[in-house]
């Protein structure tokens, strides 16, 4: 499951500025018709942006709030703050949350496993606010912290006003944003990704009726495995789903579509099925460098080897129009001369990678391998030659 999750920190980052990896123009595929007021396609495995629309128009994200929550419950149990089995109280402002609900109350005493499942399958407030209240102390506080990590994440037209996403004044995002939440919610914490995946739950002692997940592509689509839906009358009917599936020569390629906007349950799920099956037959995925294969061996100077490897802990894919993989080039730009010591895993130049001469997207690269400072004759030995140069 971490292996099916994995990506990478940069990619949620670089959704966060104006220049977001996107194909150019020209080359670009076009999307079907989507009915919703905002989308977006991500491939999470390339790292690119393969289509939106509206991606910066600020929107309610209803129950999409409930990511973040998600996120800050994860890193708490991380943090070992709270655990699984630990039992969380049901306060009356838990029990009374309009909406959707786990259908808990005052008198019990529900563990953070039960919670978590209760506010991700059945999208339940009740179990949304408890969490929330054992976490942050107060709802109040736990707001705070949501919009403290939304500014960490990179996510800069957010503004959370409650755990649970109900309708309230100034409480919005936007698709790019969840779109960084959504990628780095899946990087960060592999292990709990399980809780998406997940078609039915009910808490003991509560209606057996609101046990099913209310993502429909979880039952429409095998390699659909979260994430998470929302409806409010303001915001319409959203859902961010992903899917994996197995790619000859690339192992597997995720997806990821926030869809905003719909005009019903289904269509919500009909349009996203659209945006996901499109983007995996209108784009290739092709891997350009296996993980840990050196792109570039550079000369070093003043060290105690002569060259230095530079590649990525992971494979190097890019997504290209379908058909035209021979159109693709890649330029390694980095600092000329590189000097000792370089440390492992230390950014040591770019991979710039270009489709039919277009841009098409950059890959930090890192030193595959840590290299000293050789000694005084050495150092001095470099700097004449350096000189000479």
């Amino acid at each position: 499951m971490q292996r099916l999750f994995a990506t990478f920190r940069s990619f949620a980052l670089a959704l966060g500025l104006a220049g977001a990896t996107l194909l150019a123009q020209a080359q670009t595929p076009q999307p079907p018709e989507i009915a919703a007021r905002a989308y977006l396609l991500l491939d999470v495995t390339a790292q690119q942006t393969l289509a939106g629309k509206n991606i910066d128009m600020p929107v309610e994200p209803a129950s999409l709030t409930k990511l973040m929550t998600a996120y800050l419950v994860f890193d708490a149990l991380r943090s070992k703050k709270i655990d699984l089995q630990q039992k969380l109280p049901v306060s009356e402002r838990a029990w009374k949350m309009p909406g959707s609900r786990m259908f808990i109350d005052p008198k019990m005493q529900v563990p953070v496993d039960d919670l978590l499942r209760g506010m991700i399958i059945q999208s339940g407030n009740d179990a949304t606010m408890a969490l929330a209240e054992g976490v942050g102390g107060t709802v109040e506080n736990f707001v705070r912290l949501m919009n403290e990590q939304a500014k960490a994440l990179g996510m800069k037209n957010t503004s959370y006003k409650n755990p649970e996403g109900l309708t309230e004044p100034g409480h919005t995002t936007t698709a790019r944003d969840l779109g960084i939440l959504a990628t780095r919610l899946m990087h960060d914490f592999p292990q709990y990704m399980h809780y998406y995946a997940t078609k039915h739950y009910t808490y003991p002692g509560t209606p057996a009726s609101n046990g099913n997940n209310r993502n429909l592509l979880l039952f429409r689509d095998p390699t659909v495995d979260g994430l998470k839906t929302g409806h409010t009358e303001a915001a319409g009917y959203c859902l961010v789903a992903t899917a994996h599936r197995e790619v000859p020569k690339v192992g597997q390629r995720r997806l990821l579509s926030v869809m905003l906007g719909a005009a019903s349950e289904n269509a919500r799920a009909t349009e996203s099925q659209k945006l996901l099956n499109w983007g995996y037959t209108a784009f290739d995925a092709v891997k350009l460098f296996d993980a840990g294969q050196p792109v570039a061996t550079p000369a070093i100077w003043k060290g105690q080897q002569n060259t230095i490897k530079l590649g990525r802990a992971e494979p190097i894919i890019v997504a290209v129009p379908a058909g035209s993989a021979g159109k693709l080039s890649t330029q390694v730009v980095r600092p000329d001369p590189l000097v000792a010591p370089i440390a492992k895993g230390q950014q040591v130049g770019t991979l710039k990678i270009a489709l039919d001469a277009q841009p098409l997207n950059e890959v930090p690269l890192v030193a595959l391998e840590g290299v000293e400072q050789a000694g005084f004759l050495g150092r001095a030995w470099d700097a004449l030659r350096l000189w000479i140069k």
